[in-house]
């Protein structure tokens, strides 16, 4: 230890000569140490600070660094750079080295005596909170929770705005809807009479026409109400014919027509209504009949002369055979099932 050193020690800690032991050990083993003012006492802490690094490094002194550290904040012990206390070592100061041994005997009065308790650095304790602060945390959270209920009131009126949107966007395109349906529907509606159209000038062009009527041939197999649909549909119905005169008109164009075989073909005549009650597609009854008949024998005929079972009086169906079909080669009036898949002929208004 330098001269300078020591002067600047002597105002504030007047030492005691001691022992003679090597300087360093004297200093800081046997070194009594009254503190006086705090001005001196801290610049006294910077002295010691700096002239302790080489000791500390060896181990030595560093009993009288943490007596003269132990008063001074924690802060200030981090500002100055040195380490902190730990809690196995001796708070008294008491050095580790060679020269600081303690004796059999007074190992043995340690261990009779009763173990003080190992003092451990204990944080400085954080204050209680005051009324004040409470208030103050209390009415923070309250703002914060009415800033999440302003957020959420502002996501839901941005909610509210697109929901209307989107129902006003649906209503329009159910109108949009409504409107092209009604479009549709027009435009079904004139097809319709557009192909009614076309058929009535099909069947009066390529059939046969007799005064205010047009006959068609259809080639197709249908049902009785299946080929009435596709007359209905072609702006007609099956044929009716209502006296004699359109009976042999339509007989003679069929002939034609189917020659040289002979096909049965719809008619627009049925009793589904009532049996034996025959009525036209349209409703009106029928006044005029070409049913099938078997021909009369002549008196001086033999047996062979019988009619032939095949060809029996029309109509013989009763309630199974119900719709009525014209045999193409003679003109006569059969009746079968309606449901018989058979050629059929439909008539036009001209």
């Amino acid at each position: 230890m330098t001269r300078r050193h020591a002067a600047l020690l002597a105002p504030a800690w007047p030492l005691t000569r001691g022992s003679h032991l090597p300087p360093g050990e004297q200093v800081c083993a046997h070194t009594p140490i009254e503190r006086h003012n705090p001005a001196p006492w801290l610049l006294s802490v910077i002295i010691i600070a700096d002239i302790s690094q080489p000791f500390l490094r060896a181990g030595f002194c560093s009993g009288l660094t943490h007596q003269l550290l132990a008063p001074a904040p924690q802060h200030l012990q981090e500002a100055l750079g040195l380490p902190a206390p730990r809690g196995d070592e001796n708070p008294q100061g008491t050095p580790t080295g060679e020269g600081a041994r303690v004796t059999e005997n007074d190992a043995q009065g340690e261990e009779e005596g009763e173990e003080e308790p190992t003092r451990t650095p204990s944080s400085r304790p954080s204050p209680s909170p005051t009324p004040e602060d409470t208030v103050t945390y209390i009415l923070g959270r309250l703002a914060g929770l009415d800033a999440g209920l302003h957020q959420v009131h502002v996501r839901l009126h941005a909610l509210d705005t697109r929901v209307a949107e989107l129902t006003r966007g649906l209503r329009q395109l159910r109108e949009v809807a409504g409107d092209t349906r009604d479009a549709l529907q027009t435009l079904q509606e004139a097809q319709s009479r557009a192909e009614r159209e076309h058929g009535r000038l099909e069947g009066c062009l390529k059939g046969v026409r007799l005064g205010h009527k047009c006959f068609l041939l259809s080639r197709d197999f249908e049902a009785q109400a299946a080929a009435q649909a596709r007359c209905t549909a072609r702006g007609g119905n099956l044929a009716q014919p209502a006296d004699r005169q359109q009976m042999e008109v339509l007989t003679r164009y069929l002939r034609s027509a189917l020659a040289p075989y002979n096909w049965p073909v719809w008619l627009g005549v049925h009793d589904r209504r009532a049996e034996g009650l025959y009525l036209f597609e349209n409703g009106q009854r029928v006044s005029f009949f070409a049913w099938h008949r078997v021909p009369s024998p002549e008196p001086r005929a033999g047996p062979s002369a019988a009619p032939h079972p095949l060809s029996p009086n029309q109509p013989n169906g009763g309630a199974l055979e119900n719709c009525v079909a014209q045999a193409s080669d003679d003109g006569s009036w059969w009746d079968h099932e309606c449901e018989r898949r058979l050629y059929y002929v439909c008539e036009f208004p001209f």
